[in-house]
């Protein structure tokens, strides 16, 4: 008697399992969508979007701050204004030809150019993106704000002018600025950050007076001759910040 309600109840046991599993196969299929449960693509009805695999990564070092725009939109900004020393790493979707513009500032009192009281500070900016481009001599650059001028730090005054109007675009003729200085990476003495990141090739650049010129504007065109967007589409969203 024993051992046959033991086989009796395994096979009642096996006989709930097989039914219990075809309850669940069954719910598991009615809850599918239609059309063999497949999602569509992210590229149907002719429309192609960009995707990730599109993007380069973008790093920054900026002595002190620095605000990028790429073809006229800002992408990137450094999140701390003075101290400490950061690497600002971005991806960007990038375009060609691609005009970079950078602003970017020295730690100044604007109303002497000195910085820590009666001090004069340095500069300095750095950039490789993940398709190659860096900061180089090729680059144009322009002072905006300078002092103390003839370096006197006793009674210190400085001379500005105001940013050009739209420096950042592409269509704008910075062919009366001159070169960026190259600076070697001794004079610019950079702090930790920079050395956990890769900007093998790229050079440290500023205008000609890397102590005086305290506000300075940047830009260069990166060509890719060939180039055709791989994506049809383009933005609806509006990120003009003049609005």
């Amino acid at each position: 008697m024993h051992n046959g309600r033991s086989g009796f109840s395994w096979q009642l046991v096996c006989a709930c399992a097989v039914a219990g599993l075809a309850c669940v196969m069954l719910g598991t299929a009615q809850q599918r969508p239609q059309g063999g449960g497949r999602r569509k693509p992210p590229q149907q009805d002719g429309i192609v979007k960009p995707t990730m695999k599109d993007t380069v990564r973008a790093s920054m070092y900026a002595d002190n701050w620095f605000v990028m725009y790429i073809n006229g939109r800002q992408v990137a900004v450094d999140s701390i204004d003075f101290l400490p020393h950061n690497v600002v790493s971005v991806d960007v979707l990038p375009e060609y030809p691609m005009t970079i513009a950078v602003l970017a500032k020295d730690n100044a009192d604007p109303a002497t150019g000195c910085e820590y009281g009666r001090s004069i500070g340095d500069g300095g900016f750095i950039l490789k993106f993940g398709d190659g481009t860096v900061t180089s001599a090729s680059w144009k650059a322009k002072s905006v704000m300078h002092g103390p001028i003839d370096r006197n730090t006793a009674d210190p005054k400085v001379r500005t002018e105001p940013l050009p109007d739209g420096w950042m675009r592409p269509a704008f003729d910075d062919s009366s600025w001159a070169n960026a200085v190259e600076y070697a990476q001794e004079r610019i003495q950079p702090k930790e950050p920079f050395f956990n990141h890769d900007f093998a090739g790229a050079k440290w650049i500023w205008t000609g007076d890397l102590d005086l010129d305290n506000t300075v504007i940047l830009r260069t065109r990166v060509d890719r001759p060939g180039w055709t967007r791989p994506w049809n589409t383009t933005p609806d969203i509006d990120t003009d910040q003049r609005q």
